[in-house]
């Protein structure tokens, strides 16, 4: 199939680089490279890992005083 492509400088520059370094041609080389994309493309999305948090037991503290007094007893200070 024949089309047209409106490249950014940069993609072409890209490829153009690419073509130097494999010794393809530039066709080959875009169709390599829209084959891994549209490739990758098609990875099924992985639900994002979760974390679950599991009770240690500890008393919860909300504030500095309420810890220290559990820890060094009332007289703390």
């Amino acid at each position: 199939m024949r089309t047209t492509l409106s490249l950014d400088d940069d993609v072409a520059q890209l490829l153009h680089k690419e073509v130097r370094r494999s010794g393809d041609s530039f066709k080959g080389v875009v169709n390599r490279y829209l084959r891994v994309g549209l490739a990758a493309s098609k990875q099924p999305v992985r639900k994002p890992f979760r974390v679950k948090p599991w009770s240690l037991g500890l008393p919860p503290f909300e504030k500095a005083e309420e810890l220290l007094e559990y820890l060094e007893g009332p007289d703390h200070r």
